[in-house]
């Protein structure tokens, strides 16, 4: 487990601004359900999904997100990771490889969460951040996530990661702003 607690580059909780929220949040917490809950609602409710609300700049570390309150959902869940790791809580990173339109190509991966939580094991959740038709909720056992599987090439990627793959921080970092991004969101391809 212990790198699904550990400081990187891009969960980097060891940052002030990150460690102070993660004390902050974890305040008051009525165990760890709460925690995770307390840190999940934060990160979709108060971070601004790029391109919902058309922001830049694109951000890709935990602390790029908290100081510019946005970013693509893969950094928002660079930041959940942070803030959870922060608190000692095992936490991975996820992908979903979904449609961008309704169905069909083109392809992009969809950034979430594992937690590992007691007597449960690895639950994931989805902090991308609520819209009509997207009502992503911290409901374990259930997994309440923002978007289901409906087409035959889009596929739950069943890997639970400790960082980031490298497409994706390289389609953050190489674009100035989230219309840029949003023309180029990362794909893998599928095995088999």
């Amino acid at each position: 487990m212990k790198q699904y607690l550990s400081a990187s580059k891009y969960i980097d909780f060891d940052h002030p601004d990150v460690a102070a929220l993660a004390k902050e949040l974890a305040l008051g917490a009525a165990g760890e359900f709460d925690l995770v809950r307390r840190c999940f609602e934060y990160v979709r409710d108060d971070i601004r999904h790029s391109s919902d609300f058309k922001l830049n700049p694109v951000t890709c570390r935990a602390s790029e997100v908290l100081r510019h309150k946005t970013g693509y959902c893969y950094a928002k869940s660079h930041l959940l990771a942070a803030l959870l790791r922060a608190n000692g809580i095992p936490t991975g990173l996820c992908y979903q490889r979904l449609s961008v339109g309704d169905a069909g190509a083109p392809y992009c991966l969809h950034g979430l969460n594992a937690v590992h939580l007691p007597d449960l094991g690895w639950y994931r959740l989805d902090p991308r951040g609520n819209k009509p038709g997207i009502d992503a909720q911290f409901s374990p056992p259930a997994e309440r996530l923002a978007f289901a599987i409906k087409a035959a090439q889009e596929r739950d990627l069943p890997e639970i990661w400790a960082e980031p793959l490298a497409i994706v921080v390289e389609t953050l970092e190489r674009h100035d702003s989230y219309d840029q991004v949003l023309a180029n969101l990362p794909d893998v391809e599928l095995a088999g």
